[in-house]
Order: C-alpha cells, then structure tokens, then sequence
C-alpha cells in the first residue's frame, strides 16, 4: 500500500474521530474513548477494505459490518456519514427524539447499518448467522465485526467463534478492539491480562496481533485475510488506546461514556487538528 494511501486513511480517521466528538459533544452523551480506539480500523474498513455502495445499501454482494460493541456507534455514525449514505448534516442530531443517529445502532432507521446491536455480544453471533448465510447463498461477501475487550466476557461471543469454526466460515472476520479497559457493571476495572490470541487459535481461528492504530499494519493484514480462504474464520487482536488522539483521554476509564464540556470540546478539536 502506497504512503499516500495510508496517510489518506490516517487523515481520514482524524475527521472521523473530529466528528464523532462533535457529535458527543453536541449531544452531551456518548462514547468517546472507544470511539477514539476503533477509528483507524474503522477508517481502514469503510474507505479501504470493504466493498459498500451508499447508493444502494441493502446492495446484496455488499460486505457486511457488525459494530458489536454499539455504544461506539458515533465513529460509525462519522464514516457512513462522510461515505454519503445520508447527508453529513444528519452528524448534529445524535440521540435527538426522531433521529436516525440513535445511541446504539439501528438497521430500521440508519442506512448502511447492517445489524441493530447494543446488547453486548449479539452483535458477535448475527455477524456469524450472516457468514453462513453467504456461504449457503454462494456469495463472495465478507463479514467484519468489531468486538470490545471487556464485551469477550459475555459467553455468546465464544459461542459465534465456535460457529465460525464449525462451519469453516472463512468469511468471518472478528476484530478485537482490545484497549485494555473495561466497565463491568458498576464498577471501574482494569482487564486482566489475556493471550486472546491463543484462546481464538485454540477455537480454530486463523489469527493475527496488529497495531490498532498503525494504518500500514491494518491494510496489510486485510491483504493478507482477503485471499486466505482456507476454511479458518480470522480474529483480528488490535492492541489499541482507549481515547486514542486526546492525550486527557488516552487510557482513562472516565471517558468510556462521558460527554466533553465547552472547554475539554475545544482543548480535544485543538489536538485533533494538530494530528492532521
């Protein structure tokens, strides 16, 4: 991949995060930190990898993409926006009474959303139903679903990856936004340390240890998946950094789901123009 490429999609993912901490802000609800940690891979999917039409987006030899751990929906919401599936004015109404930018994904009201989630976990098991259901179809489309760190303690993901293998679904991606913290329940915690990795291989998973945040370690793994069609599912483990891009919110549990006020808003938008 040409540097030009990759430094397109690394501004391109600095626009996103600028708009999705608008749309928090703007909304005085949200979820930036995992918003910030999913975006370069985000970026990387929607403007790189995947085949999407927004013209057409029920298009039905589109690749699909499962955002598991909804409650980030505000990157998504930046890139569907910025891609043209509907008009980028439509950014400023999140979570507004009547809006189609609602705080978890909804495939009824928001185009180019393939699957409702926000319960965690399910989104891990419709992206497995949707892998198989290409494979009975013959269809060449593949299926990425992006899964958070703390919601892998929910069973039904094990559950979709031992589908995956069972069925030999080399058309389902799973990729851990792995930022190392959590919220479980009510209360604040670290995540203890995995080999995530070898748990995935052990459930038959062609597996793969990234950057989260390094453009050229994320396109040249989805070059390396998009030709291994070789029966194995693939999981993706991003190491990344909750709040990646504003230092006071880099690797701090306060911003899971907490909204920026005036000044934290504009301090973030001065740092965010200066990675551009």
């Amino acid at each position: 991949m040409s540097n030009e490429t990759i430094k397109a999609l690394e501004h391109r993912a600095n626009e996103m995060r600028k708009a999705a901490l608008t749309m928090i802000y703007e909304a005085q609800s949200g979820h930036p930190g995992g918003s910030f940690s999913a975006a370069d891979i985000v970026a990387a999917l929607y403007f790189s990898e995947m085949k999407v039409d927004p013209k057409n987006p029920k298009w039905e030899d589109r690749d699909r993409f499962v955002l598991s751990k909804g409650h980030v929906c505000p990157i998504q919401y930046a890139a569907l926006g910025q891609l043209g599936f509907f008009p980028e004015e439509v950014l400023h109404t999140l979570r507004k009474e009547g809006s189609i930018l609602q705080g978890h994904p909804d495939m009824k009201k928001c185009p180019g959303i393939d699957i409702s989630t926000g319960s965690l976990g399910q989104g891990a098991s419709c992206a497995a139903g949707m892998a198989i259901a290409g494979k009975r179809d013959h269809k060449d489309y593949r299926v990425f679903v992006i899964v958070g760190d703390g919601e892998i303690n929910e069973g039904l993901v094990w559950e979709a990856m031992m589908t995956a293998n069972k069925y030999q679904l080399d058309n389902y991606i799973m990729i851990l936004d792995n930022n190392g913290l959590q919220i479980d329940g009510t209360c604040d915690e670290v995540m203890p340390p995995l080999d995530l990795t070898a748990k995935a291989a052990a459930f038959g998973f062609e597996t793969y240890d990234i950057d989260g945040h390094n453009m050229a370690q994320i396109l040249d793994t989805f070059d390396k998946i998009r030709s291994a069609k070789n029966g194995k599912p693939k999981f993706i483990n991003a190491k990344t950094v909750k709040g990646k891009g504003v230092d006071f919110m880099e690797n701090k549990l306060e911003w899971h789901g907490s909204a920026p006020n005036k000044e934290q808003y504009e301090d973030a938008m001065r740092q965010l123009e200066g990675r551009a």
